[in-house]
């Protein structure tokens, strides 16, 4: 990814508040609501995000009517911008370790549970 496309994207409004509220899955109701951003940016800031590397989708849910909705999550535990003789960015991603650990619950809370019959 291109430095200067990162810290672009991470200079417009909004973006640093929603890396922050999406240390655990949001969607952008969610994110819209709980940080008073209109929806329709929320959704523009949501996608450069993601182009970015730096938020992904992280799962489709199941709302109490019976609708998907697409929750996010951020791909990162930090950025850091270095200036000197050229501009450098270190982000830093999220644990592998815990991207295994929701896999696995992911993968489990999506089977059907087993009943016995006797």
């Amino acid at each position: 990814m291109a430095s200067v496309d990162v810290l672009r994207t991470l200079g417009n409004k909004y973006s640093a508040e929603i890396l922050e509220a999406t240390g655990e899955p949001r969607s952008a109701q969610e994110l819209s609501d709980e940080l008073d951003i209109p929806i329709a940016t929320c959704y523009r800031r949501i996608d450069e995000l993601t182009e970015h590397g730096l938020l992904e989708l992280h799962d489709n849910v199941l709302s109490e009517d019976r609708r998907r909705i697409k929750v996010y999550r951020r791909n990162v535990e930090g950025v850091r911008v270095a200036f000197g003789d050229e501009l450098a960015i270190d982000v830093e991603e999220r644990s592998t370790v815990t991207n295994k650990l929701d896999e696995a619950w992911r993968s489990l809370s999506e089977k059907p549970a087993c009943t016995s019959s006797s």
